[in-house]
């Protein structure tokens, strides 16, 4: 393919090598008062600034052809959705074409919001009992030899239908301004030339090397000979820019009808999944009224089941407000013992209350009141934590911390917030032979055993029973936060499991409550509690002893882990300055369209 100018070569190569070294010694410090996780790393390279425009992503590659988008008269939707087609080549462990997301879009003209799930859904042959044998206990499925003992994380039976092609064709063909074509050379360059390989993709191979080697097209793309590819190595994937280049110039209907449909659907019978062409054909993306509330004066819009994301984002902010906590310290006990406490009992709600709002009723109305909020923390005791045995709800769900958001912003104050995945890293692991896409193992965020536990040791709830077409329950949380007077203030969103619920609802705090500069904000320390297991989790390294020996003496179990979802937030001023931070808790960088400050 033609160059088609999208980015210059040299600010390409450019972009690239500031994956493999992030920050050098030379570079300058931003304040840690916030104590921020990795903070010998955030430095003005995180940060961008401009009057015309935002694109933050959790990879330069993909802000790039976001901003690209922009300054080429585009506007967020085209932005949008050529970082999204971006990062599905340069993350291939978080997102991809073969998997699923959400996306708001905010209308600055009509100041309205709109909501699509194209989530991934289980196919019509799939059944609440799929992955079980006879006695109860989970199937073992052989594949040419080798048993496959977790079917509903490994291999071509996890895989549900992918949305995220026909769910970006769309919103891109009604609200975008510039051709498919010209959104899409991005993705079709990355993946045709290639990049290198950075350390978080290269630990994702080496974590699921096990499952890549086995399929053979997924051995193909990710190994060199017989080792799998490690830091430094190219990534090209030609099947893919193959792929692509169709969907650029034919949209989404040879994906899910035509002969890429057919070509998913015989890698996946091959290996013994349940999609057939007719599951392709009945596809449709489904647009939803967002979700609600109102914190401190700031309107809060952000994502309705079948994520439970929104709702309980906003059900922990009316909980929060019963407390004046811009008087806390943001690192003090007394402060993350209440977070802690607020995040247990929504998170029990999640798992007695939510699923596919199409099949069971969720009670979002009653989760996102005041009076509701206020009747939660009755129970409250600063003192001590409540046990989450003691607490109303039966079972939880999870997913996995491998997905990907971005945010944007154009210059006519138009604004997307979208999160995408392919659930657990890489997915199914099967890559489908002749297309380069990675297919997802989205059926594992259904409750695929009754009373049993998935790849995260998440128990899950009947409510999220499978059942075909059902959207499996997600996480995912695009939010934007408006001024009590309409004006888009902050999008923000986070991959991470249960944990993008907690990354989104600290960020939001650190702003409004704490009055952090957004950079700070997004790389304070986070913590994260999801009722069961009965666990506090707590970056390692970013609390002081003092501060855990008090979480504990107030009866908290901490489990400290590396990190805690991966924001992509920006931040509008009254002013019309617009500021984009990326977590350096990952790989992410923002980039400005326009005259960047």
């Amino acid at each position: 393919m033609k160059f088609i100018g999208w980015i210059q070569p040299i600010v390409l190569l450019a972009v690239m090598l500031g994956i493999l070294g992030c920050v050098t010694a030379g570079d300058r410090q931003h304040s840690t008062l916030y104590q921020p996780v990795n903070s010998s790393r955030v430095t003005a390279d995180y940060q961008a600034e401009s009057t015309s425009g935002m694109v933050v992503s959790a990879h330069p590659l993909a802000s790039a052809a976001g901003a690209a988008m922009l300054n080429a008269g585009g506007n967020a939707i085209d932005a949008a959705v050529a970082a999204s087609f971006v990062i599905s080549v340069v993350r291939p462990q978080s997102t991809g074409i073969g998997g699923g997301g959400f996306l708001m879009y905010h209308d600055e003209t009509a100041k309205t919001q709109r909501i699509f799930d194209f989530r991934e859904r289980a196919p019509i042959k799939s059944s609440a009992k799929m992955f079980m044998d006879e006695s109860g206990e989970y199937k073992k499925i052989d594949y040419f030899g080798t048993q496959i003992k977790d079917p509903s994380v490994n291999g071509h039976l996890s895989v549900a239908i992918p949305g995220t092609v026909k769910g970006l064709v769309e919103i891109h063909q009604e609200l975008g301004k510039l051709g498919l074509r010209v959104v899409m050379g991005p993705a079709i360059e990355a993946a045709e030339k290639g990049f290198p390989v950075y350390p978080g993709l290269a630990e994702a191979i080496l974590e699921r090397q096990e499952w890549l080697r086995l399929y053979p097209a997924s051995r193909r793309l990710f190994f060199k000979g017989e080792r799998p590819l490690a830091e430094g190595d190219s990534l090209l994937q030609a099947d893919l820019a193959t792929t692509l280049r169709q969907i650029s110039e034919s949209g989404a209907k040879d994906f899910y009808e035509g002969e890429l449909a057919k070509k998913i659907v015989s890698e996946i019978k091959r290996g013994g999944g349940v999609i057939d062409m007719s599951d392709m054909r009945a596809y449709r993306v489904i647009e939803r009224s967002p979700v609600t509330g109102h914190y401190r004066g700031q309107k809060i819009v952000s994502m309705p089941p079948p994520s439970s994301g929104g709702t309980h984002i906003i059900e922990m902010l009316n909980m929060l407000e019963t407390v004046d906590v811009g008087q806390m310290h943001p690192r003090g006990a007394s402060y993350l013992h209440l977070l802690s406490e607020v995040m247990r009992r929504a998170f029990s709600d999640r798992a007695k209350e939510m699923g596919d709002s199409d099949f069971v009723t969720v009670p979002v109305a009653r989760l996102t009141s005041k009076a509701y909020a206020r009747s939660l923390m009755k129970s409250f005791n600063p003192e001590k934590v409540t046990a989450s045995k003691d607490l109303a709800g039966t079972l939880p769900t999870g997913e996995s911390p491998s997905t990907s958001h971005l945010s944007v912003i154009d210059q006519w104050g138009n604004a997307v917030s979208t999160t995408q995945t392919v659930n657990y890293s890489f997915g199914s692991c099967v890559v489908a032979d002749g297309t380069g896409i990675v297919l997802n193992d989205e059926m594992d965020d259904f409750t695929t055993k009754p009373g049993g536990s998935n790849v995260f040791g998440l128990v899950q709830g009947p409510k999220n029973d499978i059942a075909p077409r059902k959207t499996p329950l997600s996480s995912m949380s695009p939010t934007m936060v408006f001024s009590d007077k309409g004006a888009l203030e902050m999008v923000v969103g986070s991959p991470g499991g249960p944990r993008i619920i907690s990354a989104v609802l600290e960020t939001i705090v650190n702003v409004v409550d704490f009055k952090m500069p957004l950079l700070e904000a997004v790389h304070a320390t986070r913590i994260h509690h999801q009722w069961m297991p009965d666990t506090l989790k707590v970056e390692a390294a970013s609390l002081d002893s003092d501060t855990l020996k008090s979480l504990e003496a107030k009866g908290h179990i901490i489990s400290a882990i590396k990190s805690i979802g991966d924001v992509q937030a920006i931040q509008k001023r009254s002013d019309g300055m617009i500021f984009g931070v990326s977590d350096s808790r990952s790989d992410g960088r923002p980039s400005a369209s326009g005259k960047s400050h």
